[in-house]
């Protein structure tokens, strides 16, 4: 419907096509400077369309074609005959073809195009139709007329904004914890990567905490599974891209200078510089309009919703003013003032402005106290934000290496996050509302995250504020005649005052002896702390409890022996945890007649073979998933059930790593890998990206062992029971 649109409104067939569907361009030096600036300009225009897409098109008179997305996943071959006969498919022999005939045959390459000009009668090669279409336009002149780059802005001074709150304050105030700083802050800036944890989460869901939480807490991230593939952030780097813009182009059935009004930015993340460069920005073309996303403490709870209505009118009213950027900023937070999430005010003007059919009048830049890891990156660019200036933590860093060091790993964390969900550009990103929310009441969700997948309520505008009020009580104690502390945070660590976890240290111990000493009353004490926790509601399972009914006759009940067959453990990977606990946990599955399952990281071949005394310690399920990770026709045919793994789901699209520190020789050999080099799940199978291409790899596993069961492990998610009835399908 765009493409046709587009066509209808003056472009030719090639131009809006390339407009839609660029090249990987932005890391590419050896393309022609002419298509660089075709390409530059067009994407103030659009965001790409990543695919994965083998398109054919026509006009239906004159022009006949075909072109591959940026990415080039999707096969497409064609095969020019002596008779002037053109054949397009995905496959080679799709039809039969006397290679005697054959003039010319190829694939089609990412991002490029073939098309046939029928009244001409020939076909045009990808580098002849681009270079005349790429030229037909001053688009260099264009570009150096009216683009703006953020280094090319007058360098403004950097006004000194000292609060007056202490900084444990401003932390207590915008719910940072100890842990936040130690654990996450520093070593971003220390390091110039985003910390890597391998263990489970154990805590509440944000909904079910007793702890304030931030509002990115109960959001979800979403990912590719057999519909589309995910992108490999580090090897396929050269198609990704973290470009962003500030500004209003106009509409986009014109082109003209005018239209690369933008202030172009390399990526999301603001450092001072280059923040104060546009918030004090003196430019023709550009206008911010001001909005504090605060209210007055003494509102109370209620005041929240009454505040944020007051902000989406004050966007409304600054975008018709002619305001094409829109500064929201919570630097007003202090005693006085309670700041708003920054996700929660965004959302809510995002939405506002679209409803108000003026949303392309404006950026979003965010200046948030509030924003310190990757996801809370994430979120607000996926919910609407062109920009982000974390303030609090670069006043918390102050050292401008580190800085640089933490704006380097949060994009780097955002790449790793958009490859999840098969997107390669930030422009693809923005806005798209790649999360599910978990706990949140409908109202909030209507107001703010307008059509994010909710399946369950939670907490409304007003409890919501009463947990900022809660953050203010922690921040400015004297009232009740308290003290500032700064909490432990107890999320990666159990901690006595901190989160909940479902594991407690009483649990460990009781689970420890009822191991070491066989002891039958230590483990139902370990079950017992651990039930209790559950039912204190960490989890939406302990919520759940059995109906009054009818016992049924225990002669209609299947032996034990029989139900545990269907038993199999969860997927723990060989390097995540010890040999030790992979294999009693094989042995102990394979005594009752159950399964485990390998994970990811292969198998010792050593226990393909059962011991002396006759255990064994063969993981009867091997998973595959990256295919990199010790899969080998071995490994295969020792299996009753082999298991495709789709997506990481651990902790939402973040499963699969394993440290440097924690590869070592034997995990390294195991798993076919480098020593000492960190591990992680990259795509499972780049030509998974439909329901056929799953159907060749549950063939070829079969192939590999036909006694095998054939299992598909998908991530659950709103829609996931489509994905599951096409798996169905592939067998």
């Amino acid at each position: 419907n765009v493409l046709e649109t587009l066509v209808r409104c003056g472009f030719s067939l090639p131009h809006a096509l390339m407009m839609m569907i660029p090249e990987a361009w932005e890391n590419d030096p050896s393309l022609p400077e002419y298509k660089q600036d075709f390409y530059a300009y067009h994407k103030t225009m659009m965001e790409p369309w990543d695919g994965p897409a083998s398109l054919c098109f026509t006009d239906g008179s004159q022009y006949v074609g075909a072109m591959l997305d940026r990415n080039g996943l999707r096969p497409s071959r064609y095969c020019l005959m002596d008779d002037n006969t053109l054949i397009v498919a995905s496959e080679a022999g799709a039809l039969p073809v006397d290679q005697s005939k054959v003039v010319e045959k190829g694939r089609l390459q990412s991002g490029k195009m073939l098309l046939v000009d029928l009244k001409a009668r020939r076909l045009i090669q990808d580098s002849e139709l681009k270079k005349e279409i790429c030229k037909s336009r001053p688009y260099r002149d264009w570009l150096a007329k009216s683009r703006v780059k953020l280094e090319n802005l007058p360098l403004t001074p950097i006004p000194d904004e000292e609060s007056q709150l202490t900084l444990k304050q401003q932390h207590l105030l915008f719910g940072y914890s100890r842990e936040d700083l130690k654990y996450i802050i520093q070593p971003m800036a220390n390091e110039g990567y985003e910390p890597i944890g391998s263990m489970g989460l154990d805590v509440p869901l944000a909904v079910l905490s007793e702890k304030p939480q931030h509002l990115s807490n109960y959001f979800r991230q979403l990912f590719a599974q057999v519909t589309n593939p995910p992108i490999d952030p580090i090897r396929e780097a050269s198609f990704m891209s973290l470009f962003a813009m500030l500004g209003h182009g106009g509409q986009i059935f014109d082109l003209h200078e005018d239209r690369t009004r933008f202030i172009h930015l390399d990526g999301p993340v603001l450092a001072d510089v280059g923040f104060y460069k546009i918030k004090q920005i003196s430019h023709p073309d550009f206008k911010v309009g001001h909005i504090d996303i605060c209210y007055p403490a003494t509102e109370g709870p209620s005041g929240l919703k009454v505040a944020l209505d007051d902000i989406c009118r004050q966007a409304e009213n600054l975008t018709n003013k002619g305001c094409n950027i829109l500064l929201l900023s919570d630097r007003k937070a202090g005693k006085e003032m309670l700041p708003i999430p920054s996700l929660m005010a965004t959302g809510a003007v995002h939405h506002h402005l679209i409803r108000k059919q003026i949303r392309g009048g404006s950026s979003l830049l965010i200046e948030a106290g509030d924003c310190w890891e990757v996801h809370h990156f994430a979120t607000l660019t996926s919910f609407g934000a062109s920009a982000v200036y974390p303030w609090m933590v670069f006043e918390f860093l102050g050292d401008q290496e580190k800085i640089a060091n933490y704006k380097r790993s949060v994009e780097k964390g955002l790449l790793k996050i958009m490859s999840k969900i098969g997107i390669s550009t930030l422009q693809s990103y923005q806005g798209a509302q790649t999360f599910e929310i978990l706990g949140l009441h409908s109202e909030v969700v209507q107001s703010c995250f307008t059509g994010a997948v909710s399946r369950i309520g939670g907490l409304g505008f007003e409890d919501i504020g009463r947990e900022l009020a809660q953050r203010y009580q922690q921040a400015f104690p004297e009232s009740s005649g308290g003290e500032a502390i700064l909490g432990a945070g107890g999320v990666y660590q159990w901690k006595k005052d901190g989160e909940q976890h479902l594991l407690t240290p009483k649990a460990i111990h009781n689970l420890q002896v009822a191991t070491r000493a066989n002891d039958r009353s230590a483990y139902e004490k370990y079950a017992e702390e651990v039930n209790q926790n559950n039912q204190k509601a960490l989890t939406l399972r302990g919520l759940l409890d059995f109906n009054d009914a009818k016992a049924i006759p225990l002669e209609e009940v299947e032996p034990a022996e029989s139900i545990m067959k269907r038993f199999s453990t969860g997927a723990m990977s060989f390097g995540s945890i010890s040999w030790e606990a992979h294999t009693t946990l094989a042995i102990a599955m394979n005594r009752i007649g159950a399964k485990s399952n390998s994970g990811e990281g292969g198998e010792d071949p050593s226990r393909f073979v059962p011991r002396e005394d006759g255990a064994s310690l063969r993981s009867a399920i091997k998973q595959v998933a990256s295919g990199r990770f010790g899969v080998t026709i071995n490994y295969l045919c020792n299996a009753d059930e082999i298991q495709i793994k789709m997506a990481q789901g651990a902790k939402p699209g973040e499963g699969g790593q394993l440290p440097a520190h924690k590869v070592d020789e034997w995990i390294g050999r195991v798993r076919h890998a480098t020593p000492g080099v960190g591990l992680i799940s990259p795509p499972p199978h780049h030509d998974i990206y439909s329901i056929e291409d799953l159907a060749q790899l549950i063939f070829d596993l079969k192939n590999a062992n036909p006694s095998a069961r054939i299992s598909v492990k998908l991530v659950s998610k709103a829609g996931v029971g489509i994905i599951a009835s096409g798996v169905a399908k592939a067998h």
